[in-house]
């Protein structure tokens, strides 16, 4: 794991940037990961298809009953569980469906349950609520991967339009560690925005996993914890904008001392 690091525009961005457009990598920055409300963290991941199909063996039904964008949803609002009305040069406006009550789905799927549990039921669980409730380890396992990025809070329906910019940079994290089959390099920018020192821990355990299975993961970071963990540290400046661009030290942390930087003073500083 290499560390970019480094004062606010010091060129940290602009040398990933660079790595990015001469070597084949996948960015996982902090943009929105969808733009469609339907998205939720289980599709965006690929977790709600084995879902559907749990639902249809218990119940003995097609899957895409289980699909509130296809035979399942609720007629009147689209499977969205909202009513939205365009006002022309207002803001738009939603308001609950008066047919679901923001439930998404019909009556007549909701019928169907598993240990209990409607469909809507299941997409009101917290992930981690999910891992311990549906009856199904192959789910649990891949709904696992996103409480190892400290997402377990998220709710299986909720909306990724909804999420701040460091929880759409996990969900991406997430669905990257499901879908890993072959070593590549992961470049990722400032992964510990808004996390509690908990979930920082958490972070750093998926970042080991990625590389124990042989990739590269290059990091933007600030977060010293992140800092003293890396392979192999970059630090950037002296200062921002043209007074940056200057590769300060690089090397291993251990041998990142006495240097007159930001950063090692902030190492030197700060407790074990």
């Amino acid at each position: 794991m290499t560390v970019l690091t480094g004062v606010a525009g010091s060129g940290k961005s602009s040398l990933a940037t660079e790595l990015v457009d001469q070597h084949e990598a996948i960015v996982i920055d902090q943009k929105p990961v969808s733009t469609n409300r339907r998205s939720t963290p289980i599709t965006y991941t690929g977790i709600a298809p084995a879902i559907r199909r749990l639902f249809a063996r218990r119940n003995d039904v097609p899957a895409s009953l289980f699909s509130a964008n296809s035979d399942g949803g609720c007629p009147d609002c689209k499977g969205t569980g909202v009513i939205y009305t365009d006002l022309a040069f207002m803001e738009g406006q939603e308001v609950v469906c008066e047919t679901c009550h923001g439930r998404r789905f019909t009556p007549e799927v909701l019928a169907h349950t598993v240990d209990g549990m409607s469909i809507a039921d299941v997409d009101d669980l917290t992930v981690e609520q999910a891992v311990a409730r549906l009856p199904d380890k192959g789910i649990a396992r891949a709904l696992e991967q996103l409480a190892a990025v400290g997402l377990g809070y998220l709710r299986l329906g909720q909306s990724l339009s909804t999420l701040s910019g460091g929880e759409c940079q996990r969900v991406k994290i997430a669905k990257e560690l499901r879908e890993v089959e072959q070593t590549t390099t992961y470049v990722l920018d400032e992964p510990t925005t808004g996390l509690h020192m908990s979930d920082i821990d958490a972070l750093l355990h998926v970042l080991d996993r990625l590389v124990e299975l042989g990739n590269d993961v290059v990091v933007i970071e600030h977060n010293l914890d992140v800092i003293r963990r890396a392979d192999w540290l970059i630090d950037l400046g002296p200062g921002p904008g043209r007074d940056g661009g200057t590769i300060l030290f690089e090397g291993h942390v251990a041998d990142y001392t006495g240097y007159d930087t930001p950063t090692c003073r902030a190492l030197a500083d700060a407790p074990e």
